[in-house]
């Protein structure tokens, strides 16, 4: 029989039930009971809708027989009584070690990878691959083509992709740490100069970047095609206007269009002066910018002070070792000249990624021509480079892209300048505490129809990159690093370092105190030592910067902060 919305008034408390009449009396009373804590014997239940019983409720009474669908919902009671037993819990505790794994891996701390014997450059980049949906849905849809069955390169790639994906799905399965044999033995098939072994046979060490750089190279080679760039994208492909040239899941995702100009220095372009043109032949000579486009899939700090070795910067930040790695001089030849010149290369970003990925240039060569053998020997570089969990690409853009995120940037910087402004008058504060609900609601309505209407009559800007929202500012925010410590580029221990959610269950952010003397969140992190997981927090993050024997930063992953 069908139930009816019951809201029974006990005290202060309204409880709300589904009354079934054909469990009759008794069963409205166990329930209420159930609810309550007052005993069945104990109650005095009267109606307060029409068209019930009079009076105190009787065991006797027929509920089957009243004519419950005549009485507007909910039907309404009041019960008295005394609670005098123990109520039962609305949900049932249910024990942690009750759950299946994967319902208890939503519960603890994420999971770790165990290291198989120098394998923790690997289990590094895998945590912060893991919280990169485009690329793990990318990889759900990806199938090997039918000429990967013929070629032993092809098997072995399908093989990697297919192990990396269930590597990622197994840390989210498991409460506790997994071991990654599957991924290990498949980066060993595909890459064989990870499969080194020491002089007593033990794995040797191997690099986060190469591991990193050589997965997203067989992910570009692999997960091609229009269902690969759906699937990664939420079911919508993105327009070829926002790909830009990109043909895979690798390069949209992470693919930065890079526009480099070459300029003479022997030569002037362009002069004013007839007297000064006349002075010598070289100045009434013209070398017009060379002007060429490549695709890069992450940006480098250069540390060591920029792409000319006679340089002597001293390099402190991000910004200022990215700034240095897109600039830099070379000889190439001048059809103006009839020789080899000096050029000064410059770079400029064309295209932004949702995702970016940012290299420091802590490891390096250096030529030993005095030694026995004149190999040479891998060096680090131990110098601080300092980050903020925010990192703005604006200035490294190309001045196509930079008037198009101008547009949100001014609109950005008006809102908060009337936003002060406001707060300042004491509008903002006090007029909101005296508005009623309704108001409130009016005016979010009326600001939500405002919003709309200007971007109806706002010019549609030209897209930047695929999987960008409308406003993007160029900022981005810091959510994953893999570290390095130690003195030794061919030893030392790699770990990740993972934002965490710091989201409620509603999906709004959780009130995050600042930390100390800045304006930025300090967000909850996972730090992932191999198969140990210790929670930190964003401080602990800008201290990687590296300067002695403590962890530096080697990798930073960025996200199109929203």
């Amino acid at each position: 029989m069908t139930g009816y919305k019951t809201v029974v008034k006990w005290g202060k408390e309204s409880i709300e039930i589904e009354m079934d009449p054909s469990q009759g009396v008794d069963g409205l009373k166990q329930e209420l009971q159930a609810r309550t804590g007052v005993p069945k014997d104990r109650m005095k239940i009267m109606p307060k809708s029409k068209g019930l019983w009079k009076g105190v409720l009787k065991d006797t009474q027929d509920l089957s027989a009243l004519d419950l669908s005549g009485i507007s919902p909910p039907i309404q009671m009041l019960m008295m009584g005394s609670a005098t037993l123990p109520v039962e819990p609305m949900k049932k505790t249910v024990f942690l070690e009750d759950l299946p794994p994967e319902e208890a891996a939503k519960m603890v701390e994420p999971s770790g990878l165990v290291n198989l014997g120098n394998t923790c450059y690997l289990n590094s980049v895998t945590q912060c691959l893991r919280v990169i949906p485009h690329l793990r849905d990318g990889l759900k849809s990806y199938t090997p083509s039918s000429t990967n069955g013929v070629s032993q390169q092809g098997q072995m790639h399908a093989l990697l992709l297919k192990s990396l994906l269930s590597t990622l799905d197994s840390l989210d399965k498991s409460p506790t740490a997994i071991s990654p044999n599957n991924l290990v033995m498949s980066t060993k098939m595909s890459f064989p100069q990870m499969a080194q072994t020491g002089p007593g046979g033990a794995p040797m060490q191997q690099d986060a970047e190469e591991f990193y750089s050589s997965v997203m190279g067989v992910c570009a080679g692999e997960m091609r095609g229009d269902s690969s760039l759906k699937a990664a994208f939420g079911g919508e492909k993105p327009s070829a206007e926002q790909l830009d040239g990109a043909d895979n899941v690798i390069d949209a995702v992470f693919g930065l269009k890079m526009e480099e100009t070459l300029t003479c220095d022997e030569l002037t372009t362009t002069t004013t002066d007839k007297d000064d043109a006349m002075d010598t032949d070289s100045n009434a000579l013209v070398e017009p910018p060379v002007v060429t486009y490549d695709l890069h899939r992450k940006l480098v700090c250069n540390i060591q002070g920029g792409s000319d070795a006679s340089s002597q910067v001293n390099i402190t930040h991000i910004s200022e070792g990215i700034q240095l790695s897109l600039t830099g001089k070379l000889e190439k030849y001048s059809d103006a000249l009839g020789r080899n010149a000096q050029w000064t290369r410059s770079q400029k970003i064309a295209r932004l990624p949702p995702y970016l990925v940012v290299q420091f240039g802590r490891f390096y060569w250096k030529a030993t021509p005095d030694s026995q053998d004149h190999a040479g020997v891998k060096c680090k570089v131990m110098k601080p480079v300092g980050f903020q969990s925010v990192f703005d690409v604006y200035e490294f853009c190309s001045d196509k892209v930079k008037k198009v995120l101008k547009v949100a940037r001014d609109k950005a910087l008006a809102e908060e300048e009337d936003r002060v402004a406001k707060k300042l008058r004491g509008e903002d504060i006090e007029e909101d505490k005296k508005g009623d609900t309704a108001m409130e609601e009016d005016d979010e309505e009326a600001a939500a129809l405002r919003a709309a209407l200007a971007m109806s009559v706002e010019p549609e800007q030209p897209p930047v990159g695929p999987g960008l929202p409308h406003d993007f500012q160029g900022l981005y925010e810091l959510f994953a690093v893999v570290t390095h410590k130690g003195r030794d580029a061919d030893g030392g221990h790699y770990m990740g370092w993972v934002k965490a959610d710091n989201t409620d269950s509603s999906g709004s952010d959780k009130k995050r105190e600042k930390i100390a003397d800045s304006d930025e969140n300090n967000d909850d992190w996972f730090v992932f030592d191999d198969d140990e997981v210790s929670p930190c927090k964003t401080e602990d993050i800008l201290k990687l910067k590296g300067g002695g024997d403590w962890h530096m930063s080697y990798l930073n992953f960025y996200r199109a902060k929203k």
